[in-house]
C-alpha cells in the first residue's frame, strides 16, 4: 500500500521528505553577547582616535604615546574596540595580534594596560604592578606624572606577540 498524505490520498513517489529543499546548514550568527561588541579594522582606529579625543589632559597624552609604541614595537598589530556599551560608546582599545596582546583603560587616576597573557611574560624592567596575583593577566597602572621606561614595554609588546603566537601554533603529535 503507498503512503498516504493527511487527507487520505496516497503520496506522490519521489516526493518524500528526502527529496524537499533542505534549509541551509550554515547557522545565521546571533548578535554578540552584551559587552562582547566590537568595531573591527578603520572603525576601531577612528573610535580609539575618538576616546583619546574625548579623554583630553595627560590621559590623553599618554594613551596616545603608548599607542605609538606599541605600533612601533609590533607593526602588524591590530586596533579594535571592545565591549562597547550604552555607558562605554566608545569601548575599550584593545592590540591584538594573535590573540590580545593588552588593552588601555582609561580611568579618573590611572591609565592601565593589561596584558591578556602578562602572566607568562618576562617582566626584567619590572613595568607590571598591578594585577599581579592573577594566574593569566598582569597591567600596569600609569598615574599623572609617572614615566614609562618606551623601550621595556616595546619589549613588553614584543614578549606577548611572541606568547601569543607560540600559544596559537598548532601542536606537533
Amino acid at each position: 500500500m503507498a503512503p498516504r498524505t493527511k487527507k487520505g490520498e496516497p503520496k506522490a513517489k519521489g516526493t518524500s521528505r528526502a527529496s524537499k529543499p533542505r534549509k541551509s546548514t550554515t547557522k545565521s550568527r546571533s548578535p554578540p553577547k552584551a559587552g562582547a561588541k566590537r568595531a573591527p579594522g578603520q572603525a576601531a582606529s577612528r573610535l580609539i582616535d575618538e576616546r583619546i579625543r574625548s579623554l583630553g589632559g595627560w590621559r590623553a597624552e599618554f594613551l596616545a604615546e603608548v599607542r605609538r609604541l606599541i605600533h612601533e614595537a609590533d607593526p602588524g598589530i591590530m586596533e579594535e574596540c571592545k565591549w562597547i556599551k550604552p555607558s562605554n560608546p566608545l569601548g575599550v582599545p584593545v592590540w591584538s595580534h594573535a590573540g590580545i596582546v593588552c588593552t588601555g583603560e582609561a580611568y579618573t587616576q590611572v591609565i592601565k594596560l593589561t596584558f591578556a597573557r602578562g602572566a607568562s611574560l618576562d617582566d626584567p624592567r619590572g613595568l607590571f604592578n598591578s594585577s599581579l596575583t592573577g594566574n593569566l593577566r598582569r597591567a600596569i597602572d600609569i598615574r599623572e606624572g609617572e614615566v614609562l621606561d618606551a623601550e621595556a614595554l616595546k619589549a613588553l609588546i614584543q614578549a606577548a606577540v611572541m606568547e601569543n603566537l607560540r600559544s596559537s601554533a598548532p601542536k606537533s603529535k
